[in-house]
């Protein structure tokens, strides 16, 4: 154990030292605000307030751990040898910077609770976030932090017995579109041959018919593909289902469908499956409720696990109202239009809520990449996808981190706009897999 000496024990301490301590590094804290105590302690330990004691271990504190609410800081930036830090201290601090007070505001999302300006769906962009802005988005910053101060610790008691973390992978798909022509509504379906022959798609009409009428599989349904690569690799798999009713952003099929439900309850047999909450879904708990019922209905299972349809949350509400309808896990953290570590971290972690200054049940799973945004946004080709994919994964890795991947069933179909893309899903697991 390593006791942490601080003037003030506060919530915003605890939470962001048990995360980089124990969560990060395995590590077992202890908390003491009398100096008699840290003085008369013979183990490692080390303090963090804004004088040192003596000539102790000492990393030098700021003022945000020790603050409530939110304030506009002034960050600047320098470098701890190769990796980018703020908050700098001095020479007289252990490192050269404020490791808590960084990690706090960049893991809480300090400054999506700042004023700023939201895209067409509501939501904080990337392009604003000091990640995007200093060249680190695509590297998990924290993890990188807590690794060096390990370094550190390790130089200054060699002799404490230090735990290591393993790496671990988790892939996550969104189920949009369980099917692309199979079980629709009379009325869709004929809304979509008109929209064919509008467009002279022949390719397109001649599919609907041929799946309508069971002469070719529907193409996005692959859902034992991915229970195949799941047993082949190994790997943990979880599945979000859009069951919300019908909107022009929300296009599953309906959830009262029977194959539809019969394959939900497939997919409980064989990997977990969690809630997709629908567009509308943002600020609206009631609806959330509404579809979290659903599909509780449908699994006859309590529904802890959530992603949020278009990636489309704000803080701290969506993250509230989760907490409120007893969800536990949520992997909605991370950006659509890049890839990277959205709260700077790859291991999972506790929602802080700032307006209460408490740490919440919550736990976040960040996500580094999603196939829509490289397809999509980046327009990557497949090749160049695996390659920005390896590249992330070699990241995480080098911290013994948590890599989650985010695809959709209709990827792995090569149909459409993901013709060239069946085999990216498989080839990614092998990577993340090795």
């Amino acid at each position: 154990m390593i006791l942490i000496y601080t003037h003030k024990i506060t919530p915003r301490v605890r939470y962001i030292f048990k995360h980089i301590f124990t969560r990060t590094l395995k590590i077992e804290i202890d908390f003491t605000s009398k100096i008699e105590d840290f003085v008369a302690y013979n183990g490692p330990k080390l303090s963090y307030t804004s004088v040192a004691l003596g000539k102790e271990f000492f990393i030098k504190s700021t003022n945000l751990l020790f603050q409530q609410g939110v304030n506009d800081l002034e960050i600047n930036f320098s470098k701890w040898e190769e990796a980018p830090c703020f908050f700098a201290t001095g020479i007289k601090s252990a490192i050269p910077f404020d490791i808590f007070s960084a990690s706090f505001y960049l893991i809480t999302r300090y400054e999506e609770y700042l004023p700023h300006l939201k895209d067409k769906h509501g939501r904080f962009t990337a392009e604003q976030s000091l990640a995007f802005q200093h060249d680190f988005l695509e590297k998990p910053l924290i993890d990188i932090w807590a690794y060096k101060l390990l370094k550190v610790i390790k130089e200054r008691f060699p002799e404490y017995e230090y735990k290591k973390r393993t790496y671990k992978f988790i892939s996550t798909i969104d189920v949009d579109n369980a099917f692309a022509y199979k079980y629709k509504s009379i009325i869709r379906s004929v809304g979509g041959i008109v929209s064919d022959l509008y467009r002279l798609n022949i390719f397109n009409l001649w599919d609907r018919f041929a799946v309508r009428f069971n002469i070719k599989k529907d193409p996005f349904d692959n859902f034992f593909k991915i229970i195949d690569y799941k047993k082949e690799f190994k790997v943990r798999t979880i599945f979000f289902f859009l069951i919300g009713d019908y909107t022009s952003f929300d296009t599953n099929i309906s959830a009262s469908k029977k194959k539809f439900r019969l394959l939900i309850k497939d997919m409980v047999d064989y990997a977990r499956v969690g809630l997709h909450p629908s567009y509308y879904t943002m600020g609206n708990i009631e609806l959330l409720k509404k579809e979290k019922e659903r599909l509780e209905h449908i699994t006859n299972m309590p529904m802890i696990r959530s992603r949020q349809h278009y990636l489309r949350f704000t803080l701290p509400d969506t993250y509230q109202d989760l907490i409120d309808l007893e969800i536990q896990e949520d992997y909605s953290m991370g950006y659509a239009s890049h890839v990277g570590f959205r709260a700077s971290t790859c291991t999972p972690f506790y929602f802080y809520d700032i307006d209460f200054e408490i740490q919440t049940p919550l736990k976040v799973f960040p996500f580094a990449l999603m196939d829509t945004t490289l397809n999509d946004y980046m327009k990557l080709t497949p090749k160049q996808s695996l390659g920005k994919i390896r590249d992330l994964k070699n990241e995480v890795k080098r911290v013994n981190g948590t890599f989650i991947t985010l695809f959709h069933n209709e990827s792995l179909s090569g149909y459409l706009r993901w013709r060239g893309w069946s085999r990216v899903y498989g080839s990614m697991l092998k990577i993340a897999s090795s």
